[in-house]
C-alpha cells in the first residue's frame, strides 16, 4: 500500500525551533521526524510515499536529494574516504512522490489533490508526520481489509499532555481533577488506513477527520484500533525533548527496524472512540 503523508504544516506550537524549517523537518537525535515516520511504515514493507508538501516544501525536497547514508548506518572507510562500504543502506529502494498541496490547504484538500498518484489503490495509508509508535501495524490493516468501512485509525492515550479533565455534576460543583493521561480518554492517534471511497467525502475546504469523517461515521464507515502501548506525537517542544531523551537511549520504542523479532504488545479490543 502507498502512504500519503501530510508534510505542509508550519507547526505553530513548535515556534522558535521550527520556524526555519517545516514541522516534518524537526530532528528527533540526528535524523527528522518524517524519516522516523517513514522507516516505520518501510519496516512493514510499505516504501511506496507521496508527500504532500506545503510550508517550506523545499527543506524536505532538498534533504532527500542530499540525503547522507553515514549519518545513521555503519559503514567502512577507505582509500582515504574515496571508498564508502556501507552495512546497510535506508532509502534505497524507497519510491518518494514530492507533490506542492499549498501552503494553506486543509489535510483534506492535500489528500484530494494526490488522489491521481493513487491511482489502481483499492487502500491506502495517511499519516500526520509527527507521531511515533510500536504498533504493530498488520493488526490494523489486515482487520480493517475485512471490514465494510472506508476509513480506520488508530486510537491512543494522550500519555504526555499537560492538559486536565474537568469532572463536574449539573450544577457546576467540581467532583474530580484528572490529567488527559489517567482520564481515560482515546484520541485519534494519525495513523490512517483508507479506501479510495473516503475522496466521494471529501469536499473542498474540509479537514478530513472533521466534516467528511462525521459524513462516514453516519453510515458506520468508520472504524479504530485502540492501542495501549507506546505512541507520542511531537506537538510541542516538551514532546520533542521526550522523543530525544528516548532517542538517545538507542533503542527508543518505535526503532521496530533494529527489533529482529517484534510482535505487537498491549492491544485492547477495539471500541467507538472520539475523534
Amino acid at each position: 500500500m502507498k502512504v500519503v503523508l501530510f508534510c505542509g504544516g508550519a507547526g505553530m506550537r513548535l515556534r522558535g525551533y521550527s520556524e526555519d524549517v517545516p514541522k516534518p523537518m524537526v530532528t528527533i537525535g540526528s535524523r527528522p521526524v518524517l524519516w522516523h515516520v517513514m522507516k516505520y511504515y518501510a519496516h512493514f514493507g510499505h516504501k511506496d510515499f507521496i508527500l504532500c508538501l506545503g510550508y517550506k516544501a523545499n527543506a524536505i525536497k532538498n534533504y532527500f536529494l542530499g540525503y547522507e547514508e553515514s549519518v545513521s548506518n555503519d559503514f567502512v572507510f577507505s582509500q582515504g574516504g574515496r571508498n564508502l562500504e556501507f552495512m546497510q543502506r535506508d532509502i534505497d529502494d524507497w519510491t518518494i512522490t514530492f507533490v506542492d498541496t499549498g501552503l494553506r490547504s486543509s489535510t483534506g484538500d492535500r489528500l484530494r489533490m494526490v488522489e491521481p498518484y493513487l491511482n489502481g489503490e483499492e487502500m491506502f495509508l495517511a499519516n500526520y508526520s509527527d507521531g511515533l509508535t510500536d504498533f504493530h501495524l498488520p493488526d490494523l490493516t489486515e482487520d480493517f481489509a475485512h471490514r465494510d468501512c472506508y476509513a480506520s485509525f488508530l486510537s491512543v492515550h494522550p500519555k504526555s499532555s499537560s492538559l486536565d479533565t474537568v469532572h463536574m455534576d449539573a450544577d457546576g460543583r467540581v467532583e474530580a481533577i484528572r490529567s488527559m493521561k489517567d482520564a481515560g480518554i482515546w484520541v485519534n492517534g494519525g495513523f490512517f488506513v483508507l479506501r479510495k471511497e473516503v475522496f466521494q467525502y471529501i469536499r473542498p475546504g474540509e479537514e478530513l477527520v472533521y466534516e467528511p469523517f462525521t459524513r462516514l461515521i453516519s453510515e458506520g464507515k468508520v472504524w479504530s484500533r485502540e492501542y495501549e502501548g507506546f505512541w507520542q506525537c511531537m506537538d510541542t517542544f516538551k514532546d520533542k525533548q521526550i522523543l530525544d531523551e528516548l532517542d538517545a537511549t538507542g533503542s527508543a520504542p518505535w526503532y521496530l527496524w533494529k527489533k529482529k523479532n517484534h510482535t505487537a504488545q498491549n492491544l485492547a479490543p477495539q471500541g467507538v472512540v472520539t475523534l
